[in-house]
């Protein structure tokens, strides 16, 4: 006699979707509260759903309420949790990906939905942004996005990203974002040798970060541009361009030059030369 035949059916998942969302920061029947960012915006979850999608929030979630004996038991609202340190709508997008499965991003908030996807272990949200960023990359965001890509260890995003800036190198350049990098990144960026930008725009724009960094980190220009230096092309630059060089550098010695030379014009010309030789023989 053949046994009983079974079979798990799918019902609508759009409806079973839309249902939950409607659960996303809604006071009823919630049982915790966190207080998100310096506005202490009031978020409301519900333990059940946040501890089954999220290892983190599991953990977070575990000790049982002041005054409580059995966590598991209790629906006395737990918290507040303060985290002053993400914006609500960052929080807020994860946890909607949290209840739906799904997320709304947009160019402001999608590189900080992406760390919090990192921080709380969240890969399919992480996945989320990563896509997005790459369709919406814009001059103004690319180098913040590298920077995040290489923090995150995200290479396929990080590989995106070099790819934009080779294409319109001379507007990136001159960003905000630019100047920001990192000094590991932008010598990343640097050893392209598909940049589309004159070497002598380039150099500046490097002096022009080692500034900004000298100043933030309170170190000399020579330090804090050491491994940026290292990759810059200066065997491309013609001798007019050298002089240019060579004026201003007297002011910050962003490239290595001797103290006991007698000009300094041969100095950079000897460091270019070293520099040839160091290329060619890698």
């Amino acid at each position: 006699m053949a046994g009983p035949c079974s079979a798990r059916l799918q019902g609508d998942v759009a409806a079973f979707t839309a249902a939950l969302r409607t659960l996303v920061n809604n006071p009823q029947f919630s049982d915790v509260m966190f207080v998100v960012g310096q506005e202490q915006q009031k978020v409301f979850a519900h333990r059940c759903v946040l501890a089954c999608r999220c290892q983190a929030f599991r953990g977070m979630l575990s000790q049982a309420p002041v005054g409580s004996q059995d966590s598991s038991s209790s629906i006395t609202p737990q918290g507040p949790f303060i985290l002053g340190n993400v914006q609500p709508e960052v929080f807020l997008a994860v946890i909607e990906f949290l209840y739906t499965n799904s997320v709304t991003l947009n160019s402001n908030i999608a590189l900080e939905v992406l760390t919090s996807s990192v921080e709380y272990g969240l890969q399919e949200l992480c996945k989320l942004c990563v896509k997005f960023i790459k369709d919406t990359l814009s001059v103004e965001q690319v180098c913040e996005a590298l920077q995040a890509a290489v923090t995150y260890g995200q290479v396929d995003l990080q590989q995106h990203c070099l790819d934009f800036i080779e294409g319109c190198t001379a507007a990136v350049v001159r960003t905000q974002g630019f100047r920001e990098l990192s000094d590991v990144v932008l010598a990343r960026v640097l050893r392209s040798d598909r940049l589309a930008v004159d070497e002598l725009d380039l150099v500046q724009a490097v002096r022009e970060w080692a500034h900004v960094s000298s100043a933030v980190l309170e170190r000399p220009v020579p330090e804090v541009a050491a491994l940026p230096v290292r990759e810059l092309r200066l065997p491309l630059l013609a001798p007019s361009e050298l002089v240019t060089l060579e004026s201003y550098n007297q002011q910050d010695l962003l490239i290595p030059v001797s103290c006991s030379s007698l000009c300094l014009l041969t100095d950079l010309e000897s460091w270019v030369l070293q520099d040839v030789l160091r290329r060619t023989t890698v």
